[in-house]
């Protein structure tokens, strides 16, 4: 390795500090480095191509602090993703300058407050932030704050629907962000901003609407005696209420076969409790319809002695707690359509699930669906 006479000095004057991580400028050809005592940092001045000097960087970098100069592996990308780096000298791959060594750190299952904080100095991009918002450790650290603050100003930016909404949900935990942002958040009323919403704080959706005209007197007769029962209670209280014209406005018109499965999954989470047993992935929405008729449990019995006008509203969150992929699996195995095209092909089965949200809503009665998948 043969560097300029003035990097060759400063980098060995890098290295012999003790750095807790390094970044590389490669647009600006700047080596910054981070110890306790700030950052420093050095202006190359490459006597080759830039490629092969930064290239010859790494190798002298690696060398001092692997011991080898062949650096981090970055053929491993999706293992990193996985989150399978569990090397006990994580500050070290800190110190690489490499950007795949850094993401392999905030995947990690070993990772801590420390090393979350170098890593985002290292490489402060808004999907490592939302790799350490997973992380339960970060979220209740002082650098979550930071980390939401970047997704928030990042997300006019992110043209992926599925990253705006991982971003969404994962600045709405704990108080990560201030109430004026949360607003500012929901009114921009895109479908991939509501369904983090949905995701992040079912039970408590900005602008609550009021509970179902029967609310109290549910609450009063059935007073939460059985799963069932709380089931019916949840969905008609405010909260329910909202939840449930969420998801009807966002399944109007989802633009891709992504939201309809996520929204599928979500549903299907918020009703769980009342989900049958013998409810499995085979299910197609005729399937699902037909299981859902069936009335023996004795929980529903229960209710229905007591209120039996609410068949109707018990057949309609069967059919919400079945939504899984089986149900769109006949169609979406057959065809990549997005947009409206998709919306008409899924017909069949959009139908009777807005048809259940509108009864549970308690504005409508379940009807078959007028098509068979």
């Amino acid at each position: 390795m043969e560097f300029t006479p003035e990097d060759n000095l400063r980098l060995n004057v890098l290295i012999a500090n003790n750095l807790q991580a390094i970044r590389i400028d490669e647009s600006k050809m700047i080596i910054y480095g981070l110890s306790e005592k700030g950052e420093a940092k050095i202006q190359l001045h490459p006597n080759c191509r830039d490629e092969i000097y930064l290239r010859q960087i790494r190798e002298f970098i690696s060398s001092h602090v692997l011991a080898s100069p062949d650096g981090y592996p970055v053929y491993l990308k999706r293992w990193n993703r996985m989150g399978h780096t569990k090397n006990e000298k994580l500050d070290q791959l800190l110190m690489l300058g490499e950007p795949e060594a850094v993401v392999a750190v905030v995947h990690s299952p070993s990772l801590t407050i420390e090393l979350a904080r170098r890593a985002w100095w290292a490489m402060p991009d808004a999907e490592n932030a939302r790799s350490l918002l997973k992380n339960s450790k970060v979220v209740n650290s002082d650098l979550a704050k930071e980390l939401a603050a970047h997704l928030v100003e990042y997300l006019p930016f992110e043209t992926e629907s599925y990253n705006i909404i991982v971003s969404v949900s994962l600045v709405l935990q704990a108080d990560l962000i201030d109430e004026a942002t949360r607003q500012k958040l929901w009114k921009r009323k895109k479908n991939a901003y509501l369904i983090g919403f949905l995701i992040a704080q079912p039970d408590n959706l900005p602008e609550p609407l009021p509970a179902r005209a029967d609310y109290e007197e549910i609450k009063s007769t059935l007073e939460a005696s059985n799963s069932v029962a709380k089931q019916l209670l949840k969905i008609s209280s405010s909260s329910g209420q909202t939840f449930l014209t969420v998801c009807e406005r966002v399944l109007a018109k989802p633009a891709n076969q992504d939201i309809v499965n996520l929204l599928f999954d979500i549903i299907a989470h918020y009703f769980k409790s009342i989900c049958p047993d013998d409810y499995n992935d085979e299910m197609n929405i005729s399937i699902l319809i037909e299981q859902a008729n069936s009335f023996d449990s004795i929980e529903i019995q229960q209710v229905l002695a007591k209120m039996p006008n609410l068949n109707d509203s018990i057949r309609a969150m069967l059919i919400l707690a079945g939504l899984r992929y089986s149900i769109v699996r006949p169609i979406f195995s057959r065809t990549t359509a997005i947009g409206s095209l998709m919306r008409k092909k899924l017909a069949p089965v959009l139908e009777p699930v807005l048809n259940s949200i509108q009864t549970s809503k308690g504005k409508g009665t379940v009807r078959p669906s007028r098509a068979e998948i």
